[in-house]
């Protein structure tokens, strides 16, 4: 195990963070004050530091936080890729735990969701906030939800298909829940019943609806009233307590 980490130190509320380049782009690993024996970690997926009630949370709770850039990417091949580079950097050169927490606010969620579908037995559990779970509902805009056309067109040429393929698109974390249910996967979710881009009937709702099918079945913490921000909740005490009391160890 290589005990120094890379790159350039600095400060992330009070605790120490290191940043450094890697696969081309920015990636980072806060440090806990104490630690958690075997190096257990939530990994960040986008959005890092907005709304951080979880992460600081946990990172007093002993976990490190990880982050590596995936902006762009919309949990396609590409993205996929960089997440496999990167666990397999942290896991092989600095004995981090071989599960991690995956979290994922509003896009973010796309590579959560499939890199865990792909990786099932190397996550400990799922944190997704007002996340995308439908590509057809954001950023394509074929279902209720507006949509964004700017990244509709950067999303098709992340997966490689045409506008017309996407309308029976069958690549989003809705369409893949199986290996998270045989797993077991511990999967939370917090979100606002009032979204406006990421509507929550075609997204989580759809989700919960799949999983619940196949035998799986998630806690949801739904605000009423709530828009696609804020994020999260000010006081994250029951998403902690829920991802460190059911997180596969």
């Amino acid at each position: 195990m290589t005990s120094a980490f890379p790159g350039i130190t600095d400060r992330y509320h009070d605790y120490t963070r290191h940043t450094f380049e890697f696969d081309g782009v920015r990636a980072m690993i806060v440090v806990p004050d104490q630690p958690r024996h075997g190096r257990l970690w939530l990994w960040r997926a986008r959005l890092f530091d907005t709304f951080p009630y979880v992460d600081l949370a946990m990172l007093q709770e002993g976990f490190y936080l990880v982050h590596i850039d995936i902006a762009d990417l919309y949990g396609g091949p590409a993205a996929l890729a960089r997440w496999d580079r990167f666990y397999e950097f942290l896991v092989r050169e600095y004995s981090f735990a071989r599960r991690p927490i995956l979290e994922g606010f509003s896009r973010g969620a796309l590579t959560v969701y499939n890199w865990a579908a792909r990786n099932p037995e190397q996550v400990a559990a799922i944190y997704a906030d007002n996340p995308v779970c439908d590509l057809r509902s954001w950023p394509l805009g074929l279902m209720s939800g507006p949509g964004s056309e700017v990244d509709a067109e950067k999303c098709l040429q992340a997966y490689g298909i045409t506008a017309v393929q996407a309308e029976n698109f069958s690549g989003s974390p809705v369409d893949h829940l199986e290996p998270l249910v045989e797993a077991g996967i511990p999967i939370i979710h917090v979100c606002g019943d009032a979204d406006e881009i990421v509507p929550y009937p075609e997204n989580t709702g759809l989700l919960l609806e799949r999983l619940r099918k196949l035998g799986g079945d998630m806690k949801l913490i739904l605000k009423p009233g709530q828009k696609h921000h804020p994020h999260s909740l000010e006081d994250p005490t029951p998403i902690v307590e829920f991802l460190i009391r059911n997180m596969r160890r």
